[in-house]
């Protein structure tokens, strides 16, 4: 896709709306489940100011959109407390799972629309699908801090659970040296998964 300032503005817009609701679904997911530390946090709103980073949200996805990849990302963590959650590890994996499965309702939508609309209003759209195909498939990859870890974390034994948790402490330093040293790895993996959803939500367009 041509690397334009209108598409670069496109994929701004579609990131900012896509990391938001990401992020209020884990806040509204906590909450449902008896977790009141997003509220407190002032983290249970659609307010964009309120969830994205300059950095993780919109710098690192448009860094990937001008190399031509996939435009995945991260915003400010929503805090939960997983002590206060019903369901214990099930319930923090439900908490994990709303960002991401959010990304692929909205790609859903995204690909509805597409097939009412044309010219700009169509590339929008297609970039849309796109961002949130890779926030769905990005944060699924179970590497903590990552969404997709909180289903591991359900699953795991304890010895391994202590290690997500060394790594999950680490914090941005953990994250960094996820993308340096193991996403090249996984890259390949993660392009076909991401083609594979692509494809799948697109047709939806021409139905």
């Amino acid at each position: 896709m041509d690397v334009s300032i209108g598409n670069i503005a496109l994929v701004i817009v579609s990131i900012i709306l896509s990391m938001t609701f990401h992020e209020a679904m884990h806040a509204f997911m906590g909450h449902w489940l008896g977790d009141d530390t997003a509220y407190n946090e002032g983290r249970l709103t659609l307010n964009p100011l309120s969830h994205i980073d300059p950095v993780g949200t919109v710098l690192l996805p448009l860094a990937l959109f001008v190399m031509g990849l996939p435009p995945f990302g991260a915003a400010k963590p929503v805090p939960f407390n997983p002590y206060k959650v019903r369901g214990g590890e099930w319930g923090a994996a439900l908490v994990g799972l709303a960002g991401p499965l959010t990304n692929l309702v909205l790609a859903a939508l995204g690909a509805v629309i597409l097939g009412l609309t044309n010219g700009w209003l169509a590339q929008f759209w297609v970039l849309f699908i796109s961002v949130n195909i890779s926030f769905f498939v990005f944060n699924m990859i179970p590497f903590p801090p990552l969404d997709g870890s909180r289903v591991l974390y359900a699953i795991a034994p304890d010895g391994v659970r202590g290690v997500m948790r060394g790594i999950e402490g680490l914090g941005l330093i953990g994250i960094v040296a996820f993308m340096f040293l193991l996403f090249p790895v996984v890259r390949p993996f993660f392009l076909e998964v991401f083609n594979f959803f692509y494809d799948a939500v697109i047709r939806l367009a021409i139905l």
